[in-house]
Parts: C-alpha cells; structure tokens; sequence
C-alpha cells in the first residue's frame, strides 16, 4: 500500500519536480516518469519481500543456464527499450546512451583490478557475518547454493554466472538507470535485486559493490563496469585457494598499476590535445 502511494504520487508533476532537485531527471520528460514510477515498484516490492518473508521459507528451486540467461535478458531488452532504441535513438547512439564502447587495453585491467578488489571486501563481510550472525549466514549461503549450485558445477554454468549478470544487469542498472537516477538509488535498486540474501551483511557487501561497479562506470563506461562484474562473478563462482592468495593479491596490485598507468596516459593526451 505504502509502494502504491508513492507511486501514485510520482505520477503528478510537481512532486517529480520535488525528486528532480536530487536525482538527475528531467519532471517533463514522460519516459523519466515512466521509469521512476516503475523503479519505486520495484523497490518497494523487493522490500517487502526482504520484510515480510522469512528467507528459512523464501528458497527458491535451483535455477539453470536457460533460466539465468532468460531472466537477465529481459534486463537488457529493458535497457534498449527504455532508451529508445529503434524509436528514438539508432544502434549506435543507443549504445552512446548506454555507456557501451569498444574497451581499451586499460579498460580490461581496471574492471578486473576493481573485481579483485570487491572480492576481498565480499570475503571479509562474509567472515564477518559468520561470526556476528552465524544462524543467517548458514541461511543465507543454503539458499545461494540451492539457486545457483547447479551452475557452478561445470565450465558452461560458470560463464554464464559471469557473463549473463555481467553484461545485462550492468547494461540496465548502470547503463540505462544511474544516468537518470544517479549513484546511489541505482545501487540500492541494485542490491534490493539481490533479495536471496534478505537483511543481511551480504545486502550490504552488494550495496557497497554496486556504489564501486557505479563509481566506475560514471567515471568510464559501463563496458568497464560489465568487464568488473562478470570478473568479480567469476572470482565468487571459482574462489581462490588459501594458497593461490598471496599471487592473486600480486596479480591485482600489477592490474592497479597498469590502470593507473593507463588512465595518467589518456589524460596527458587529452591535455596535449586540449593545448
């Protein structure tokens, strides 16, 4: 009910006008009301599932290849409908839209150098509810491997777990929603996406990657941010041993630095250019 009202209440122009003063919309524009309406929906009803269902009695049947590819493409043809493409926009401006670009060498190193980096902040979170809130934790991790057990264990299942959330979650959230509703309530549509995990340090873990995945993509692009999803995905769904620890932590700090690297040298051409 409370969902309801609130998104009745977007419907009215001035008090889209109200929300334009924080999130970068435009109160006139009838697809910007659109979505808006649409997202609070959303929000609201994973909410109430997150508040109202016990994640003991939430479990879902485990999910296949099929099931994952067919629920993330929906996002991407969300994504390419909500921009226009076809009615407003062409292939290429929908991509500009988008934020979609052919990655540079730098790209690559930065979205993976990002995923190691999320990894480690998952891990120490899920320590961390182990010890503070172990009954959930055990919850939590019985429903993730009910849902997605059956994937990770073979290569196919493992790519598309990378891959199909990768592309197509980063492509509406990042892509098509945060450019109209900024960084933050992108990411907490985001994480409200994620309600297997109910109210919980791995809620939070996904909040604070969201905030990292968005920060990338507003200051690149969202092939960038994909390129760190699917990696950070793939990092969740292989793991690293105890004993592979201490290369991957090498690997990532030498990624660090090519970005770095990378992005010094793209703003000293610019700098020439602009001279």
């Amino acid at each position: 009910m409370a969902t309801a009202s609130i998104a009745a209440a977007l419907a009215s122009k001035p008090v889209r006008e109200r929300v334009a003063r924080f999130l970068p919309l435009d109160p006139d524009n009838p697809v910007h009301a659109f979505a808006l309406v649409l997202a609070v929906i959303f929000f609201g009803t994973q909410v109430s599932i997150v508040a109202f269902t016990s994640l003991a009695i939430s479990s879902q049947a485990t999910i296949g290849v099929g099931d994952l590819i067919a629920t993330e493409v929906g996002f991407l043809i969300l994504a390419a409908a909500g921009v226009g493409l076809f009615m407003r926009r062409n292939a290429s401006q929908t991509a500009a839209r988008l934020g979609l670009v052919r990655p540079a060498w730098w790209h690559v190193a930065l979205g993976v150098a990002a995923a190691g980096v999320f990894f480690a902040f998952g891990v120490a979170l899920d320590d961390l509810s182990r010890t503070l809130t172990p009954d959930l934790y055990r919850q939590v991790h019985s429903n993730t491997n009910q849902l997605f057990g059956g994937l990770v264990s073979g290569p196919v299942g493992i790519a598309a777990i990378a891959l199909a959330p990768g592309i197509c979650e980063e492509v509406f959230f990042r892509g098509a929603l945060q450019p109209r509703f900024g960084l933050i309530a992108t990411s907490l549509l985001f994480a409200s996406f994620h309600t297997q995990y109910g109210l919980s340090f791995d809620t939070l873990s996904v909040f604070v990657i969201a905030l990292g995945l968005g920060s990338i993509r507003k200051f690149t692009n969202t092939t960038t941010s994909a390129i760190s999803h699917a990696a950070y995905n793939l990092l969740v769904a292989v793991g690293i041993a105890d004993s592979n620890l201490y290369m991957a932590v090498a690997i990532d700090l030498v990624l660090m630095a090519a970005a770095a690297y990378g992005i010094w040298s793209l703003r000293r051409r610019q700098a020439k250019a602009a001279d």
